[in-house]
């Protein structure tokens, strides 16, 4: 069965692109729900604004990139807009990486 870990190692190695930060550091992943023994992992993201012209890319990069794992039958992506995302959610490395809090 694949790990919480494992799933957050390929969340960082997606990018909105629009900004150089992973999407797990800036703070838009919201919820990772691992299936007990189904396989399916379902995900509840945000994206930094409502009309953001990466969301379908995203959804997918996502997905894919989570179904790779060995033992993922299915990736279930959601996005939410409830709480709506802020610079705040972003990790102490991703405010590094702007140069924010130095």
């Amino acid at each position: 069965m694949v790990t919480k870990d494992e799933v957050i190692g390929v969340l960082k190695k997606c990018y909105d692109p629009e900004i150089p930060i992973n999407i797990y550091d800036l703070g838009l992943v919201y919820n990772i729900d691992l299936g007990e023994t189904d396989g399916k992992v379902a995900v509840r993201m945000t994206l930094t604004a409502p009309g953001c012209p990466a969301a379908g890319y995203l959804n997918q990069d996502v997905k894919r990139k989570i179904e790779s794992l060995p033992g993922v039958k299915e990736a279930v992506v959601n996005i939410v807009w409830d709480p709506p995302w802020t610079p705040e959610m972003m990790s102490e490395t991703a405010k590094k990486q702007f140069g924010w809090g130095i």
